[in-house]
Order: structure tokens, then sequence, then C-alpha cells
């Protein structure tokens, strides 16, 4: 285990929680700025076909690919004859903010000191998620919670198709870094997506919160960012060596 020159983080479950995450309460929000609705669809109405659109895509999910929060509402709105009269980015704005809105609860514990020890270890920072979400949206909301962060780039798969453990979205992390991967971890929840995902681009994969998973390879975990410093401390003692 190598000290390493950047970060990368996952999003969800990671930096970032949401907690009672409720569509209805969005679409009732998004059908207010609703321009035509000729047949008449309910907030519920809309919400369960999108929702049952979401489910149909599952299979494609799991294959690895992503769909994009713009294509899911345009199918939703145009197979339903709603007119919005806001942009697409507009609209998902709505619909996030109120289906999830934005306070100190979707907080993980420690994570704004933990990005704060960080930028005082002179450790460079960048976000990877699986998410529908436009990375447009992503970047707001984490701007949003977390001020004065320092990621150098954010990546949603959702604008480019594939998801994690896709190596692809690994590499291009390493690209946009310019960095080999022996100088960059990887941090998240997921095992079967972050840590099998960051070992595969040849990332050092560190598990966090989750119980422990036996693997071929070596990874490392914590149990919450309060460990992150401990983590960071027992690189540099591996590299002196």
């Amino acid at each position: 285990m190598t000290r390493p020159e950047m970060i990368l983080l996952d999003y969800g479950g990671t930096l970032l929680r949401e907690p009672d995450l409720d569509f209805r309460r969005g679409w009732r929000a998004l059908l207010r700025h609703a321009a035509r609705n000729p047949l008449g669809r309910t907030a519920d109405e809309l919400c369960a076909f999108d929702a049952a659109h979401f489910r149909a895509l599952a299979p494609a999910r799991r294959a690895g690919f992503e769909i994009h929060e713009h294509q899911m509402l345009r199918y939703t709105c145009d197979m339903n004859r709603v007119r919005l009269g806001l942009s697409w980015d507009e609209a998902e704005d709505v619909l996030w903010d109120a289906a999830c809105p934005m306070g100190e609860e979707c907080l993980l514990p420690g994570a704004r000191e933990a990005l704060a020890f960080l930028e005082r270890e002179g450790v460079r920072t960048g976000v990877v998620s699986n998410i529908a979400w436009s990375g447009r949206a992503l970047k707001r909301r984490l701007d949003a919670l977390l001020p004065g962060n320092r990621f150098e780039f954010i990546i949603a798969s959702s604008e480019y198709g594939v998801r994690k453990p896709d190596r692809r979205l690994f590499d291009l992390a390493l690209s946009l870094a310019d960095l080999p991967a022996a100088r960059v971890w990887f941090i998240g929840d997921t095992f079967p997506t972050d840590v099998l995902g960051a070992a595969g681009a040849g990332v050092w994969p560190v598990l966090f919160g989750s119980s422990p998973a036996e693997a071929i390879f070596p990874y490392s975990r914590i149990g919450g960012w309060a460990e992150l410093p401990a983590l960071l401390n027992a690189s540099q003692s591996c590299e002196k060596r």
C-alpha cells in the first residue's frame, strides 16, 4: 500500500446519503411547473410510470450500462404528453431537491473533516459515482453540502453510459488526474462495484463502512471517516520500510 497522491471517492453511502428519498414528493413539485397536461396526469401516476420504466431498465444497469436522468424525464413526460415550462436541467433540480431535500442529514459523519484533512495533507481528490443523475446535478449537490471542496473532477456514470465496476470509469479518472494507478486510492461503500472495480484498474481499494468481504487481492477498510488519518499514516510507514 503506497501513500496516495490522489484519493477518488464514491458519492452515495460514502460522502453523502439520501435519507427519506421520496419521488412522489419530487413529482408533485415538478408537476407544478407543467405548461401542458392534457391527459390530466397526477403526480402519483407520473411517479409510478417513471418507477416502472426505471425497473424495466434494471437488466441493462445490472449488465453495466447506465441511463441518464434527462432520458428518464423526457420519456415519462413525452409518453404522458406532459409539457414542462422548464429546461431539463431545471426539471432535474426540482425533482431531486424535492425528492431528497439537501440538509445536514445528508452528510456522512466526518465527511467534511476528512476532506479538510486530505487537503492539509496535500492529497488530491475526485469523485466517481454510479448515478443516473447528471454530472452537473451531482456537482451542484456536492458543492452545496460540501462547500469549499477541492474535487478536481466529478465523474457521473450517467455521462459515460457505463457503471462501476467497469474499469473504463477508473481509467477515465486516472487520465483526468494524469496519475498512474499505483498513486491513487478509491474509497467506496460497495464491494462488488467500488472495491472490485478499483482493484481491476490497479487502484488501491478502500472499503468504507461495510462489513469486510473475502477477496483474492489486498484491500483496506475503514469503518468511518475518523479512521482515514490512521490509514494514511500507515501507508507512510509502509513506504519508509
